[in-house]
């Protein structure tokens, strides 16, 4: 079995990623926080995921994000058979989009 993550520093820092306010909070904390390569990778799966839930071919996802297909499979299996945080998000954001269009 993997290491389990809940764990204080964890929620630590999920409690502080909570407050961030902006898009440039986001940036100035990850910034601090991550590596660019860490920050990249964290975006490029985030990016796979979105392309996985548009029904996309590995070939077209792996062109268009340069990911390899052992990182694409890793995220769709995240999608299949994980937590279901991609989906929580994704469907958050399409929400948020579909609320300022009509505004």
């Amino acid at each position: 079995m993997g290491k389990d993550i809940h764990t204080p520093a964890v929620d630590q820092l999920f409690q502080a990623v909570l407050t961030l306010e902006s898009m440039e909070d986001c940036y100035r904390f990850f910034e601090d926080v991550c590596t660019i390569n860490e920050l990249l990778s964290i975006s490029q799966r985030f990016e796979v995921a979105t392309m996985l839930k548009e029904h996309r071919t590995y070939l077209d996802i792996a062109e268009k994000t340069g990911a390899s297909t052992a990182t694409i499979s890793r995220v769709n299996r995240s999608l299949t058979y994980g937590n279901d945080g991609y989906d929580m998000v994704l469907e958050r954001m399409n929400k948020k989009d579909d609320s300022s269009a009509k505004q």
